[in-house]
């Protein structure tokens, strides 16, 4: 797709004209390579929980094949670990019901009646407290990603990791800018939240082999014909982690 935007400024340029100081790095993008700043960047691994990604989770209970959702992981945990040592911020959201459900909506919201784990819970009452409940296995993020010390954990209610949580505030307070976008699924959370970040100024970059989608490829495809033409930037792991090597000295 040929980009039909005009040039895009450095990360160093603000509005102003002013230059701020930085770590900069160029990563190769669709539609168009774009200039980051790797002090206002953070890597948000969207819900690679056991419920969408581990045998006897949530998905799997359910019927639908994990497995491609798991070839994630390891994309994932490289981008981590990368970031982390280049001193990009490290965003973890999780879905995460309180025991009672007092914050899933109710039945005045139609997040009662669309969230599957919520469905799946009425529809079963042995399943009430398994599902996405804040302390239950179902809710952990999968053993193979590790979060470690100044990592940031939020837990949320909706599709987008921005509403009713203090995400926003958390990004704003450690100067973000730029998001790179991880996770499942590509065509719900991971998007809700990227659509919502874009709104809010951030800008958002999404890595095309370390999301998954849930229902048909098109599904996958849409979401990033939509970021590459509408939202943001898509690019790889690799063309990540080729950006940043070399960066993790400041």
């Amino acid at each position: 797709m040929e980009s039909h935007k005009g040039s895009i400024p450095p990360a160093g340029q603000e509005a102003k004209g002013s230059v701020s100081p930085g770590k900069f790095t160029t990563i190769h993008a669709k539609p168009e390579s774009i200039e980051i700043d790797l002090h206002r960047t953070a890597v948000i691994v969207v819900d690679m929980q056991n419920a969408f990604l581990s045998q006897g989770g949530m998905f799997d209970t359910f019927g639908w094949d994990v497995s491609a959702a798991r070839g994630i992981i390891g994309n994932v945990r490289k981008i981590v670990d990368t970031a982390r040592e280049t001193g990009c911020k490290i965003v973890f959201l999780k879905m995460s019901y309180d025991p009672d459900y007092s914050n899933s909506g109710g039945s005045e919201s139609p997040n009662w009646y669309k969230e599957l784990g919520l469905v799946m819970m009425r529809g079963n009452p042995e399943y009430w407290g398994k599902f996405v409940t804040k302390g239950s296995w179902d809710e952990a993020i999968c053993e193979e990603l590790e979060i470690r010390p100044g990592d940031i954990k939020i837990r949320k209610q909706r599709y987008s990791g921005f509403v009713g949580t203090n995400l926003d505030g958390v990004l704003r307070t450690y100067n973000i800018k730029y998001c790179i976008y991880t996770g499942v699924a590509t065509n719900v959370c991971v998007e809700s939240t990227l659509r919502h970040g874009y709104f809010l100024d951030y800008w958002p970059i999404i890595v095309s082999d370390a999301v998954n989608n849930v229902g048909p490829p098109i599904t996958q495809e849409a979401t990033l014909w939509n970021v590459e033409a509408l939202f943001g930037w898509v690019i790889t792991t690799d063309e990540f982690l080729k950006a940043v090597s070399g960066n993790g000295d400041f």
